[in-house]
């Protein structure tokens, strides 16, 4: 799954009466039946209003804007960065954090992919303007570390506005490429790297990891905190690495995902968060983890 040849599709980002965030945004393809050579291309959710689908970009976890009602710190400036970056101006939402309008109202588009995640969005990289030049509408090609450079995911990653996330689908080159990019980010202290708590954070409640007060932790992290703080208050009584375990035995939630850890070790997710009360601790580097693809 980890080979770096990727499916070019030509299209357009979309907005408008949708809810993008930091890492995902909407693509319409010029020619729809490419997405079904994908890798699990089944699986993808096709827009019955626009025909658009929901991407995921490789390599990267921004700050939630809208886990169901629950949000990050940093989140809405992530998001404000991808729609500005891509081309979008004047982005008007409401409440609900739904765009109401923008200028233009569409985005001339070329993303990379050669996968779609287990909830249908394909996994993509994001070229606009000029940067995807040269590249034929269907064909499957090799990103060159260049290209890779400008896409709107190393620039996320460059600008310390998303997480490098890592899974065993990414090609490996890229893996290196992209690491590079965010640790030298995370030297420079930008962005979420100026203010990331995941090592150590306390967990009381919905607040400590939410705005406005909260902490910034991985979002991957933050995801299955607040899935754990909603349980816990339906009656489960066992900490976060306890919860992880028995979500994921009942076969309801996968949510105690597999990691390597340095390239070598598989071990689950359980295993690296720590919990002593009400402080949860998280043990690796965050540059030096892959997640297992699903």
């Amino acid at each position: 799954m980890a080979v770096p040849f990727l499916r070019v599709l030509q299209g357009k980002l979309t907005v408008v009466g949708k809810s993008p965030d930091g890492d995902s945004i909407r693509f319409v393809p010029s020619r729809p039946d490419l997405l079904d050579d994908l890798y699990r291309g089944d699986r993808i959710r096709t827009s019955r209003v626009d025909a658009s689908v929901q991407l995921r970009l490789e390599g990267i976890d921004a700050p939630e804007t809208h886990y169901g009602r629950d949000a990050q710190p940093r989140g809405d400036a992530a998001r404000d960065w991808l729609l500005e970056q891509v081309g979008f101006t004047d982005v008007v939402f409401d409440q609900s954090a739904t765009v109401q309008s923008a200028t233009p109202a569409t985005i001339p588009a070329t993303i990379l992919s050669k996968g779609v995640d287990p909830n249908g969005r394909p996994i993509a990289y994001v070229l606009t303007g000029d940067d995807g030049d040269g590249l034929r509408d269907g064909a499957w090609v090799q990103l060159e570390t260049a290209r890779l450079d400008r896409t709107a995911n190393a620039r996320s990653l460059a600008a310390g506005l998303s997480y490098l996330t890592l899974y065993t689908s990414t090609p490996a080159p890229h893996r290196t490429r992209l690491r590079k990019i965010a640790s030298d980010a995370r030297e420079a202290a930008k962005g979420v790297w100026g203010v990331d708590e995941t090592a150590m954070f306390r967990l009381v409640d919905q607040a400590s990891i939410s705005p406005p007060n909260g902490v910034l932790i991985l979002p991957k992290l933050f995801r299955r905190c607040t899935d754990y703080l909603k349980d816990r208050q339906d009656g489960f009584r066992g900490t976060l690495p306890d919860w992880l375990v028995e979500v994921s035995a009942s076969g309801s939630r996968p949510e105690d995902d597999q990691v390597l850890v340095g390239g070598r070790a598989e071990v689950r997710l359980s295993s690296l968060v720590k919990q002593l009360n009400d402080r949860i601790g998280f043990a690796p580097d965050l540059l030096d983890i892959v997640f297992v693809e699903k």
